[in-house]
């Protein structure tokens, strides 16, 4: 089976318009995919800064609205006080600015006013005037009406002139904002102070209208730049004013949060600062914006600051949720586009090539030896077109070469012949010679044998042979000479015959 993988992948290799489309897709996709990357990213910065910024202005909104409230409380209560001033010295009438400054104001649910022990001799040692509504923590959802204003002669466990509303103005003598505060009934409230001079410069009152948290709460919790994220208020020491979990108002500190990015973003906050950062609340990633509750400036208004900070908490799947699913999508698209990419530049490159595949058959067809099998004819005028016509033309010259060769080696063959017929007949002739020298030795070597014989005779008996007997071996030698020299005449002529052929 491997063995069978490993082949297909390697004719799949062979298969150049497959190599072409895939080098084509490779180049295609890493442009696609930076692209895509640079995209993305870039998206997500904007999508980030975009929802940062609805944070910041829903968040300046969000301050804007309650610093309006708190604003209108504290022009609510200045206009009361001028009036209050010119009547300072009748007590009862202080019951009446009391009940009417909560009657008159949407946003305050309880006024007090509280004189220094004394004051009024006549009636007693301490003197408040307090109304609030009955129902002060919806005073914006019904129809404010005498019989929801409530008056009571306490304020809370201890004594007034115990608690902060009343012993900080009469300490510093400036208008300010106490609270957060948890009263009698159990709700919360802030409470606006104005100290109440006499007409000698001194201290002797404090005018206090109480501003429920719950409203407050209800301006922060509506400050939703999206679907999960809220708002959250902070006191100065980092207790929770606001917060969607009531459990946590004016009972938890924003410090208690054990991951160290919350706790920096809490300091940060407590710190006064605008900023945002990454956190990480309940097992969620979350973008906290925050800025400080910094109070419009207004002509005759108190300049203190309440050193409350806001912030809204942004999951981060409601920031880059439908950015997480685009991603999703276009990656989804990318591939498919990359695919139907691959596709197309497979057919066309197919297409293209088809003309290379069929001059790659027929070259085969000529490498096998089949050098008559024609290469069809192309139209084209590009690289393709050219090499086919190369094909064409080598072709042409292979068949004429192959006909020079076919020529040429008949020639050879021709030659190989004659050559063959010439050795037989130069081996025929060799033979023939041998066999002519061999008779024509034999033949001399009679007469040779005779004169050397006499010869030897003569030489060995001259002194005392015969004259003729020297006479007949004289004769006998010059005989055969005239032999040996009539066959070398013989022989030469032949020789003569043949060299003249």
């Amino acid at each position: 089976m491997q063995s069978r993988m490993s082949n297909r992948t390697k004719k799949l290799r062979q298969i150049l318009s497959l190599r072409l489309s895939l080098a084509l897709l490779g180049a295609i996709a890493i442009l696609l995919m930076v692209i895509l990357f640079a995209a993305l990213r870039y998206s997500r910065k904007v999508i980030k800064e975009e929802a940062l910024q609805n944070a910041s202005q829903t968040l300046e909104a969000t301050v804007q609205h309650i610093d309006n409230v708190l604003l209108s409380v504290e022009q609510a209560t200045g206009n009361v006080y001028y009036d209050l001033m010119q009547h300072l010295d009748e007590p009862d009438r202080m019951y009446a600015y009391s009940k009417m400054l909560v009657k008159d104001s949407p946003y305050i649910t309880g006024c007090a006013i509280a004189m220094q022990p004394y004051y009024y001799k006549d009636k007693g040692e301490y003197f408040m005037a307090y109304f609030y509504h009955s129902d002060y923590r919806n005073p914006m959802d019904q129809q404010v009406g005498n019989d929801t204003i409530v008056q009571s002669e306490t304020f809370g466990n201890t004594l007034y002139t115990e608690q902060a509303w009343y012993m900080k103005p009469m300490q510093t003598g400036r208008p300010c904002w106490v609270g957060p505060l948890k009263d009698y009934g159990g709700g919360t409230i802030t409470t606006f102070c104005l100290p109440i001079y006499s007409r000698e410069g001194r201290v002797v009152g404090v005018l206090a209208a109480d501003v429920s948290i719950d409203l407050l709460t209800r301006i922060v919790m509506a400050a939703k730049p999206s679907l999960n994220s809220y708002a959250i208020l902070l006191a100065e020491n980092g207790m929770y004013i606001v917060h969607p979990d009531s459990s946590k108002r004016l009972n938890e500190m924003v410090l208690a949060q054990m991951d160290p990015s919350v706790q920096q973003a809490a300091k940060a906050m407590m710190a006064g600062k605008t900023d945002y950062r990454h956190v990480r609340l309940d097992g969620t990633d979350n973008y906290v914006f925050y800025k400080p509750f910094v109070r419009t400036p207004v002509a005759g208004r108190s300049t203190e600051e309440l050193g409350w900070s806001t912030g809204i908490v942004l999951p981060e799947d409601d920031v880059f949720g439908e950015y997480n699913e685009l991603k999703i999508v276009v990656l989804v698209v990318a591939i498919v586009g990359l695919l139907f990419v691959f596709l197309a530049c497979l057919i066309i490159v197919s297409r293209q090539f088809r003309p290379l595949r069929q001059l790659a058959k027929q070259t085969r067809r000529i490498a096998d030896g089949n050098y008559d099998d024609p290469i069809p004819v192309s139209l084209r005028d590009d690289e393709v077109g050219r090499l086919q016509a190369n094909f064409r033309q080598m072709q042409k010259s292979l068949t004429a070469k192959r006909e020079e060769l076919k020529l040429s080696v008949e020639t050879l063959q021709e030659k190989e012949e004659a050559l063959e017929k010439a050795y037989e007949q130069a081996k025929e002739a060799d033979q023939i010679k041998i066999a002519f020298l061999h008779r024509m030795s034999g033949q001399l070597m009679d007469p040779v044998n005779v004169i050397r014989d006499n010869v030897r005779v003569l030489c060995d008996n001259s002194w005392d042979i015969e004259r003729k007997r020297t006479d007949e071996l004289v004769d006998d030698i010059l005989q055969n000479s005239k032999i040996i020299t009539k066959q070398l005449n013989e022989l030469m002529g032949v020789s003569q015959e043949k060299l003249g052929k």
